[in-house]
């Protein structure tokens, strides 16, 4: 498998409030953290940096403990736990860090399953034999409108609340995560990104691309087609290929 990453400030912002970081473990298994920070300059950037900096921290140390190696949702659930913890003591401890929060989506992929662990609007893709699946729910108050089918998933793309998120990382004492686990086989592809990416580029854009650019120019591609969309917020993508 091999593992790509690109975060880009985009075209509208002030500073990359998202963070992201890759690897691999010892037996070839692969790991990606996406966050995307919220709560000013300051706030959002150092959210997003100690949540994934603490995230990949755990997975390698907790990788290596027989109970969590062969439990990856009990690995990626503590790890985001424990960054939880740590991101929402330093807004209680430091005043300028106050209310700082960010998005998460993180995976493991071993042995042909991928294990996703996600609180937010960030999300993950799969994409497997030219067919583009959305693994993760967006957590937010627009999401939640279109699962009461108050609006159609076509106004969502539109609406003044699209921002809105109603889980983040670091906001409370504790957080309340999804787990998804799917198959993944030979050639499929895991893309990970930020809203910055999703709200500009749509899915049929999203397939052609994946469908025609090598996994290495995958990250940089996607980005370039953000900001010619606008690139109206920080863009991340993580993929990772089997």
């Amino acid at each position: 498998m091999q593992v790509y990453s690109q975060t880009d400030i985009g075209l509208m912002r002030s500073s990359n409030q998202d963070y992201c970081l890759t690897g691999r473990l010892p037996d070839g298994a692969v790991w990606a953290v996406v966050c995307d920070g919220m709560g000013g300059a300051n706030g959002g950037s150092t959210a997003s940096h100690v949540a994934a900096d603490t995230i990949a921290g755990q997975i390698r140390e907790l990788y290596a403990i027989p109970k969590y190696h062969d439990d990856l949702e009990k690995l990626l659930d503590t790890a985001v736990a424990i960054a939880n913890q740590r991101v929402y003591d330093m807004s209680l401890n430091v005043f300028s860090l106050r209310g700082m929060g960010t998005t998460v989506v993180c995976a493991v992929v071993r042995q042909e399953t991928v294990h996703i662990l996600h609180a937010g609007d960030s999300r993950a893709y799969l994409y497997t034999e030219g067919i583009l699946r959305q693994l993760t729910k967006d957590h937010s108050v627009v999401q939640e409108l279109v699962d009461r089918g108050e609006i159609t998933p076509e106004q969502a793309d539109n609406h003044p609340h699209k921002h809105i998120i109603t889980r983040a990382l670091g906001t409370k004492e504790n957080l309340q995560t999804d787990y998804t686990g799917a198959v993944f086989h030979k050639n499929d592809i895991l893309l990970m990104c930020t809203d910055g990416l999703s709200n500009c580029v749509p899915e049929d854009s999203l397939i052609e691309f994946l469908r025609t650019s090598p996994c290495s120019e995958l990250t940089g591609r996607l980005i370039e087609k953000a900001k010619e969309m606008g690139g109206s917020d920080n863009i991340t993508v993580a993929v990772i290929e089997g």
